[in-house]
């Protein structure tokens, strides 16, 4: 299982990205599938979660500003991020859990500029 980030990039303070991640197998297949972010010195943190019965799950940090979705049709996960802040800046990380293993996707960079 491959899963493909994009999306990341430069934005000011109170814009928005969409973050996109595209599975080489079938999206339904997953369990679960999410966005965690990561600063240098820091641990992963989880971002936001969608299970394959369409509950979803945010962190307390980005609740009410992000949007996590998919398309199984194009094997896409996407992370819509609005009113961004400096704190979001991270390297954004796609996830995927199926058939009781966790596979990750390269990151994304996003840098939010105050």
């Amino acid at each position: 299982v491959q899963l493909q980030a994009s999306g990341g990039g430069l934005v000011q303070a109170g814009g928005s990205l969409r973050l996109s991640c595209v599975a080489s197998t079938s999206m339904a297949s997953f369990n679960w599938m999410g966005w965690y972010r990561q600063t240098s010195g820091k641990e992963r943190e989880m971002v936001a979660l969608l299970s394959n019965l369409g509950s979803k799950n945010y962190a307390d940090s980005v609740r009410g500003r992000f949007t996590i979705s998919r398309d199984n049709g194009i094997n896409t996960l996407y992370l819509r991020m609005n009113e961004l802040k400096p704190e979001d800046t991270a390297v954004y990380f796609c996830n995927g859990y199926v058939n009781g293993a966790n596979h990750w996707g390269r990151g994304t960079l996003v840098t939010v500029s105050s």
